[in-house]
């Protein structure tokens, strides 16, 4: 039988980005931002890993991802990205997914789930029976802008907490429609900036994103193809 892998679970944010190996207690972070660079995350990473042990790493990235690699530049950080080695770059296999797919998976529970992020952008995701669907929902028309224009970081400090709630409470209310989960978690940073939830959510815990990078590498869990994968759990 292969043994599981001690992993590295990084999680790039347009703020900071998160780092816990397997087996570690307390989660490290170093600024992230318009001029991160994947050359400089990885750079930033192994500093910031210096005396951890891991053989192999998961990354989850605000951007599309197909075979782990990057299809597009991440809004919200440096140029770069689209291409990116991450395994040669770290010189360990590497499994690089959309962010909100690491923490969805983290946070699934089983049946058809909706996760939705709240943070610099919107980050979406849908797990049916176990089948991932990654989702870009973040720039598609709403209202006079984008549903990211709205329940982005941006609109949270432009319009202030209380329109800014009705928005991601109108927002979540329309996906739920469109997507009819049985269940809606809602998680990054801006989660917290919500003193109640929309009917059928439930508050998410960023750092169940290290969970979900573990579990990419977890046989139980591991997808068996690049997109639509069924997720077995045993």
């Amino acid at each position: 039988m292969t043994a599981v892998p001690r992993v590295l679970a990084i999680d790039v944010g347009g703020s900071h980005v998160k780092l816990l190996v397997q087996g570690e207690a307390e989660p490290r972070k170093f600024d992230s931002g318009p001029k991160l660079t994947p050359q400089k995350m990885v750079e930033g990473t192994l500093a910031a890993v210096e005396g951890w042990s891991w053989d192999a790493a998961s990354v989850g990235i605000p951007t599309p991802v197909r075979g782990s690699k990057a299809v597009s530049e991440p809004a919200n950080l440096g140029k770069g990205w689209v291409g990116f080695d991450f395994e040669e770059a770290f010189g360990h296999p590497t499994k690089v997914v959309n962010d909100a797919i690491m923490q969805a998976l983290g946070s699934y529970e089983g049946g058809r789930m909706l996760f939705l992020g709240l943070g610099t952008g919107l980050g979406s995701a849908l797990i049916i029976d176990g089948v991932v669907e990654p989702l870009e929902l973040a720039h598609l028309p709403f209202r006079k802008g984008t549903f990211e224009d709205y329940v982005g970081e941006r609109s949270l400090i432009r319009r202030g907490k209380k329109k800014w709630r009705k928005l991601v409470f109108e927002v979540v209310e329309q996906l739920a429609k469109a997507m009819e989960p049985d269940y809606i978690v809602i998680g990054g940073g801006g989660v917290k900036d919500l003193d109640e939830m929309p009917p059928n959510a439930r508050r998410g815990d960023n750092e169940l994103a290290f969970l979900g990078g573990f579990r990419l590498w977890d046989p139980a869990w591991t997808p068996t193809t690049t997109a639509g994968s069924k997720l077995s759990k045993s």
